[in-house]
């Protein structure tokens, strides 16, 4: 199992100290804070041997106190998107805050991702857990939450577990940005990805799924080959990819089998994801400017990076196919 190591990080005034947990496999290097539960870092050894931290974020708590984009962030108590902020439970209507258009995205102004976490050692890793309390963003119910990172080798895990007191939407994911050339690299054109979904979700002009589980074949969502994202993206329609790509059907949506690689030929580097939830989000990074300064002051200009979000389906709470409702 990996070397488990922590460190003081920063204060956040008025709502405490933030921890850094450090998990070395002889290999690879993962970083994490305990604000939102952030990967800070990756590092690994290409295939020359030299170590490229390959995920987006900041050098220190300042930027991922604003982190708008969510770099390296759990994020929650719902990823993605809900329709207008709206949804009913138990015949109750709640609406949240609308943070992303006409829409709330990832748990609201202050979701899981903006707070600080509980956090203990493990064998392996590191286990952050957190309370939110009945009224959270809205959200009903108490809900005690849990991440556990764990590193064996090359392979990093992430367990989620959640329990409410009161019927509530859950759906957490984690939204690190990757470029495997390396952080701060101009642009993920060059990498090659392949995502084992069948099917996907097309999305009205606010990103909402309209409601139909299209087929991938003769689309350029088709991604069950190994395909150059630089070239693909030139046939999608919109700045990119940033769809739900439907992993399974309600009778195998707990079975862990892998949903995607991504390979860079140039450095030798393969990421492959593995999971149990029925969709992952692919997204190539559309909304990137290049007006973040990041790790070592570089930027990051659209399609510098990509993210694979594995979930339960966007706006789940109220679309009547998502095949947990």
């Amino acid at each position: 199992m990996a070397l488990v190591l922590m460190e003081e990080f920063g204060e956040v005034p008025g709502e405490g100290r933030v921890q850094k947990w450090i998990l070395k496999s002889s290999n690879i290097t993962v970083e994490i804070i305990t604000l939102g539960c952030i990967i800070t870092a990756i590092k690994c050894k290409g295939k020359n041997g030299e170590v490229n931290d390959i995920v987006l974020g900041y050098d220190d708590l300042e930027g991922y106190l604003a982190n708008p984009k969510y770099f390296g962030a759990v994020v929650g108590r719902v990823a993605n998107r809900i329709a207008k902020g709206r949804f009913v439970v138990d015949g109750k209507d709640y609406q949240l805050a609308i943070n992303n258009g006409p829409n709330s995205l990832h748990g609201g102004l202050r979701g899981f991702s903006k707070v600080i976490w509980g956090s203990e050692g493990v064998e392996g890793g590191v286990r952050l857990t957190l309370t939110s309390p009945d009224g959270d963003q809205n959200y009903p119910g108490e809900v005690q939450a849990s991440v556990t990172y764990t590193l064996e080798g090359d392979t990093l895990s992430i367990q989620y577990q959640a329990r409410s007191t009161r019927t509530t939407p859950i759906n957490l994911t984690n939204h690190s940005y990757f470029n495997l050339a390396g952080q701060g690299s101009a642009d993920i054109y060059d990498h090659e990805v392949s995502i084992n979904a069948p099917t996907y979700l097309p999305v009205d002009d606010v990103m909402i799924p309209t409601g139909e589980v299209r087929p991938v074949e003769h689309t350029p969502f088709d991604l069950r080959r190994p395909v150059l994202i630089g070239p693909r993206l030139k046939e999608v329609p919109g700045p990119g990819f940033d769809h739900n790509f439907c992993l399974s059907s309600p009778g195998d949506a707990w079975t862990e089998r892998m949903c995607a690689r991504v390979f860079h030929p140039a450095s030798g580097s393969v990421l492959e994801v593995s999971t149990t939830q029925p969709g992952v989000q692919f997204y190539t990074a559309n909304f990137l400017d290049g007006s973040f300064k990041g790790k070592g002051g570089a930027s990051y200009p659209k399609h510098s990076a990509f993210c694979l979000e594995t979930q339960n389906w966007p706006d789940a709470v109220n679309q009547v196919r998502c095949p947990l409702r």
